[in-house]
């Protein structure tokens, strides 16, 4: 087993800081293969009855006319993402776009809150009325009006969010796919630029963050740990970036636990400079010896494998005590969090 630099003191660490860095990197997990589901998630025998109504609405879609894809938007909601999913918008995107050519306002809010309650229930009939109908139509309208319509020409060095294959040619491109299929070249292609699952993904992005923070939370409640968990964009005196953990609590902050898990090394890296600006706010007025609190990171993912440099960063600004969901179980005996212990 490798020594880690929560075991040793930082005059340790700074002899040997590669051998260190090594020892955090042999475990680092990455999840990237495996994703959370999340309430609202769509399994694929819905989202094809939503296709299939709206494919029989459109006869075949042959006919994209709004008045009769309407109602099926009501009927069966779930067809309101499939039709999203062919124009391959977001939520917030269409809404604007309608704004912008029908003149009714479909604000971000409406449009992702109408997003969020069919993926919540799917299949149940939509209460449209006032406001929700007219721009539950206007939103129809103008996606059979993109769809419809051939892709306008763009300059050689741009690409036009419609230059799909299912929405190249508009209605003749849809036409055509749904009845011959997908050629798999081109689906690929597509996923390529799109990245599969993205939009997932980026939805359930808290609930990945969450898994690291629940283990944490488990662990200081085991061990009968007074903590405040902080929420997100909340605003903590004394703390211009607000930790995810105070330890006590943020009136006499000892302990404080930063917590990240990112496959992208940019974040990462991001998280490392939050991480040493609180180093260099723990010394504020203070020698290295008697800082105003310890600074915990606790950390995961294949973001933060990228850098060597920056992970040793990370292990200067916290004197060693870099966590992962493997070491998490040395959390208490290793830091100050021992102090506090009543269990």
């Amino acid at each position: 087993m490798p020594t880690f630099p929560f075991e040793v003191s930082l005059k340790e660490i700074l002899q040997d800081p590669e051998s260190y860095v090594d020892a955090v990197f042999s475990c680092l997990e990455s999840e990237f293969l495996v994703m959370p589901k999340g309430a609202g998630f769509v399994e694929y025998p819905v989202f094809d009855r939503g296709y299939e109504a709206l494919k029989a609405a459109t006869v075949g879609f042959s006919q994209l006319d709004p008045e009769k894809v309407f109602p099926v938007m009501v009927s069966e909601p779930i067809s309101i993402v499939v039709l999203r999913s062919m124009l391959g918008f977001t939520p917030p995107e269409w809404g604007y776009i309608t704004t912008q050519r029908t003149g009714v306002s479909v604000t971000q809010g409406f449009v992702q809150s109408l997003d969020r309650k069919v993926r919540m229930a799917p299949e149940t009939e939509l209460n449209t009325n006032g406001v929700t109908k007219e721009r539950l139509k206007a939103m129809v309208q103008t996606a059979c009006q993109l769809l419809s319509s051939d892709v306008p020409e763009v300059d050689d060095d741009q690409l036009h969010r419609l230059d799909k294959a299912d929405t190249k040619q508009g209605i003749d491109s849809i036409k055509n796919l749904a009845g011959i299929g997908v050629p798999y070249a081109m689906l690929l292609y597509e996923r390529f630029l799109g990245r599969p699952f993205a939009g997932h993904r980026d939805s359930v992005s808290e609930l990945i963050g969450d898994s690291l923070e629940s283990a944490i939370e488990d662990v200081l409640t085991k061990a009968g740990i007074s903590f405040r968990k902080t929420k997100r964009a909340e605003r903590i005196e004394g703390f211009d970036q607000t930790p995810d953990f105070i330890i006590p609590s943020e009136f006499n902050p000892q302990v404080i636990i930063e917590a990240k898990i990112t496959e992208d090394d940019g974040t990462a890296r991001d998280k490392v400079t939050r991480i040493q600006h609180l180093g260099e706010l723990s010394l504020a007025g203070r020698s290295e010896d008697d800082p105003k609190y310890e600074v915990i990171a606790c950390i995961g993912g294949r973001g933060f494998g990228v850098r060597r440099e920056d992970m040793k960063k990370m292990i200067l600004a916290t004197k060693g005590k870099v966590f992962t969901a493997r070491t998490l179980d040395r959390l208490v005996e290793c830091t100050h969090l021992s102090e506090f212990k009543s269990t």
